[in-house]
């Protein structure tokens, strides 16, 4: 095994332990800090896949800006205080039923699929983890789904300044 094996496994490790603790840690705060170590480890993942490109926005995006605001949400909220509706056990076993569930699946995906053959054709090329493939790509391919994508977030940018606007600035004064 080569550093690079040892590198991934000691950071699948811990995106596994970090994504475990994210669920069972029982206060919010503590889960919001184990789910920043999990958006970290995964970019280191990123770099190990020679995508650098991915690993800087999943940091900046993810690592900053969303877990702020989780932490603030969550800080602001209290939401210490245990919630009666469920039994524990309830919520133990419906977790677990879906887990598995979703491993299942996951596994029987890509038990099915040639990702291994794919990914090799992809490393001979050389072309993983460019930013000058994912432009090509993305202008070439998937461009009616990036533009509807930008739409998308055009929109939600102007439902935001309209819903941060004063109701009476939005009434029209006689």
């Amino acid at each position: 095994m080569g550093t690079a094996e040892i590198l991934f496994l000691i950071l699948a490790g811990l995106t596994l332990l970090s994504g475990v603790l994210t669920v069972t840690s029982r206060r919010p705060v503590h889960s919001i800090l184990f789910l920043i170590i999990t958006f970290f480890s995964i970019s280191a993942h990123y770099v190990l896949l020679n995508a650098q490109f991915l690993a800087v926005v999943n940091i900046i995006v993810y690592g900053g800006a969303i877990m702020v605001l989780f932490l603030f949400v969550v800080m602001l909220m209290n939401l210490n205080k245990e919630d009666k509706n469920f039994s524990r056990p309830f919520i133990i076993l419906s977790g677990t039923i879906v887990s598995a569930l979703f491993f299942v699946l996951t596994v029987g995906i890509f038990w099915q699929s040639d990702v291994k053959e794919n990914n090799q054709a992809l490393l001979a090329e050389g072309e993983i983890g460019l930013t000058e493939s994912l432009g090509s790509v993305l202008y070439s391919d998937y461009v009616i789904p990036f533009e509807l994508a930008s739409i998308l977030f055009m929109g939600a940018m102007i439902g935001a300044v309209l819903l941060s606007k004063k109701t009476e600035d939005l009434h029209v004064k006689d």
